[in-house]
């Protein structure tokens, strides 16, 4: 299944240690902090576990989004659009 992992993170080594998690996991990055990937959800638990220690729950969030392919392919992004390559051969594509 496609996943999302979005954060807002504070501390600048603790979301370098986030996006290198993430990008182990295999995820692609979209954008700073914001990952894509095929990912199973075991496997998207096990990431969550490993975040959790890097974040301060008080001021600081990871959103994990699961996303079907049909959901997937109804994105719409305004502004320059993400390498949708990325993804296996899901064409690149910008709606306004």
């Amino acid at each position: 299944m496609l996943s999302w992992v979005i954060y807002d993170v504070t501390d600048d080594g603790a979301r370098e240690r986030i996006a290198k998690r993430c990008l182990q996991a295999g995820l692609s990055r979209v954008q700073k902090s914001v990952f894509l990937g095929a990912i199973e959800p075991t496997r998207l638990d096990e990431l969550a576990l490993q975040l959790a220690p890097l974040l301060d729950p008080d001021s600081d969030s990871i959103f994990f989004l699961p996303c079907c392919r049909r959901d997937y392919r109804s994105l719409r992004v305004l502004g320059r659009d993400f390498d949708r390559g990325l993804l296996g051969g899901e064409e690149r594509r910008l709606i306004l």
